[in-house]
């Protein structure tokens, strides 16, 4: 799959965080989100030939409930096609999903333990929204001693800014590797 010589790929897996309905064509998705959807099928493709664990961290809400629709209203709720994993990725028979109430994928959910279970030492994040689930769910991976890579053409924001000011502040802050998948794969 992956040929960077400097990444332990037996022991990595492939995060991908709110490809949903709601963050790419919805009432929270933008082109930006739209304009990686390419890449990151290629890196999904590539890590499922070579039977990299490819794990979809996906909010999943109560409407009502959950904190965090009061500040961005109701998106992503639980049974609606809003919260189902975008077409183009294909969500596939071995692939792993984790549900999620907050910005990162680890806060309140079974991810650090299926990590721990399939003896992953590495995670490579894409996905949507760099600067809120994408940064949290870096942060928490650097917390419980992940090593954290951003595949930097499958991840994005609103705005040009906040793409580039999180990716610098993951890789200043977290020690992440900020690689393109002409690095990775």
């Amino acid at each position: 799959m992956f040929q960077n010589p400097n990444i332990a790929f037996g022991r990595t897996a492939v995060l991908v965080v709110d490809m949903l309905n709601d963050f790419v064509t919805g009432g929270l998705g933008c082109e930006r989100a739209r304009g990686i959807v390419p890449a990151v099928v290629q890196l999904l493709d590539a890590a499922r030939r070579n039977a990299v664990p490819v794990i979809f961290c996906n909010d999943s809400h109560v409407s009502g409930v959950d904190q965090e629709l009061e500040f961005w209203g109701d998106h992503a709720i639980e049974g609606t096609d809003g919260a189902k994993v975008i077409p183009e990725l294909k969500l596939s028979e071995g692939d792993y999903v984790v549900p999620k109430h907050h910005f990162s994928a680890f806060f309140d959910t079974e991810l650090d333990s299926l990590l721990k279970r399939l003896g992953i030492d590495t995670v490579v994040i894409c996905g949507i929204y760099a600067n809120i689930c994408v940064r949290h769910t870096a942060a928490d991976a650097y917390q419980h001693g992940y090593r954290v890579i951003v595949a930097s053409d499958a991840v994005d924001s609103m705005t040009e800014q906040e793409y580039r000011e999180s990716l610098e502040y993951m890789k200043k802050v977290y020690g992440a590797s900020i690689l393109p998948n002409a690095e990775l794969i």
